[in-house]
This record gives C-alpha cells, structure tokens and sequence, in this order.
C-alpha cells in the first residue's frame, strides 16, 4: 500500500515583487500558521552594529523586531521566511507570541498564489530624504501606499472655529485693525465670583501606564536608529 504524501505548503521561487518570494503549493485556510520567522535573535545594538556598513540605498532587510530588547535577524541562521515579501493588501501578517514570530493567513490562500505581510517598517527622524523611495513598494494592489514604511501621518485638519479666527485676523490686518477679543463667560463675572482653576502639580499627575500590545511593539520598534526592522503584531 504506498503512503500518501504530503505537499508542503509552500515554496521559495523567483516573485515578480521583488527578488525571490514564498508561493503557497497547496490551499492554505484562513487561520493557519504558515511558518514561524527564524534566525540569529540579538540585541538592538548589535543589529545596528552588524549592518553599520550597509549602503543606505539597500532595501533587503532580515531584521524583525521582537521586543525592545531582542530583534531576530533572518539573515542569520534564518529559514524561507525572511523571503516573504511585503504587500498592502497582504493575504497574511505576522503575530508575535511567547517572544517568537509567526505568520498566519488572514484568509484563504490559493495553490500559486504569492504570500505577503505588511512589514509595517517605522519610521526614524534620521532618515535621508528619498526615504520612500528606498523603501518604495510594488506589490501591485489596487490601494497600494507605494512604500513598505509605516503610512505617514497626515496633519490635523485646523477647526472651522480656528479657521475663521484667523480669516478674521487677516482680513482686521489689511484694514489695519486687530478684531475686538471676544470675552468668555467667566470674564464677564464680577472678579469676586471667579475662581482661579486649579492645576495638577507634577506630584499629583496620574502616573504613567506601561505600554501595551501594539504600543509596545511599536516603541520597540523605534529603539535604535541603525538598520530598518519589520514589525509584528501583538497577542
């Protein structure tokens, strides 16, 4: 009687992505965890320092993020994970669990079909320029961000109230006139029955809570300026 054998789930070929990249061979469901991201895991520092020398026009990039204090170089020790290239609308993502990187389909995944996660790479103050363009995207998806960076964060739209205030100012400024203060509530009250508005002090400020899930794993991702890293997501 011959045993049945079993396909593997995936394979590592050439992507028209970028580079190589990881196609499933058979159907994966949603929810299944497709392969556990491996490698040298070392310190923040210690990234830094291996790719001190990297032209900074290179995009490969092995490094993942764990916590604040451990990243794991795929470049090192690593399996057919680190070929799994980025996409904005990623059939996949990755879970950080008991300290180790995993990455699962977020829904059901064809035979052929190439696999990608957003790698969600943070954004550092130092960085040159054409940033963006180092880093650019060409997953292909209809509402592709055109980069594997973390989206900017767009400005906050100024208050119609604020708007006009200063509608208001321009136009007093051309006709050489300040327009008039306009006094609240609390101004118009005889002084006698206002009381002054009581401020914490640094002492009575409520302390800090820790960082959880996301926000922790996203300050981790920012400790240390040197090498870009890929980021998970917490459970």
């Amino acid at each position: 009687m011959k045993k049945r054998t079993t396909l593997p789930l995936f394979e590592v070929r050439h992507s028209p992505i970028h580079g190589y990249g990881v196609f499933a061979l058979r159907r994966i469901r949603k929810g299944t965890t497709v392969t556990e991201y491996l490698g040298d895991r070392v310190t923040h520092d210690e990234a830094d320092a291996r790719y001190e020398n990297k032209d900074p026009n290179d995009n490969h990039t092995f490094l993942f993020t764990v916590d604040s204090k451990t990243v794991i170089d795929g470049g090192v020790g690593g399996n057919d994970a680190r070929y799994i290239n980025h996409g904005c609308d990623p059939n996949c993502e990755s879970t950080t669990l008991k300290k180790r990187i995993y990455v699962e389909a977020i829904r059901t995944i064809q035979p052929g079909e190439e696999l990608a996660y957003d790698y969600q790479i943070e954004r550092d103050p130092e960085d040159p320029p054409n940033v963006d363009e180092i880093f650019a995207c060409r997953c292909g998806a209809a509402k592709c961000r055109g980069s594997m960076l973390v989206a900017r964060k767009k400005p906050r739209r100024k208050t119609a109230r604020k708007a006009a205030r200063k509608s208001a100012a321009r136009a007093a400024g051309k006709r050489g006139a300040r327009p008039p203060k306009r006094k609240s509530a609390a101004a118009e009250r005889p002084a006698a029955g206002r009381r002054a508005a009581a401020r914490p002090t640094a002492s009575a400020a409520a302390p800090r809570k820790p960082l959880r899930g996301r926000q922790r794993l996203a300050a981790a991702s920012r400790v240390g300026h040197g090498a870009k890293r890929r980021r998970g997501t917490a459970r």
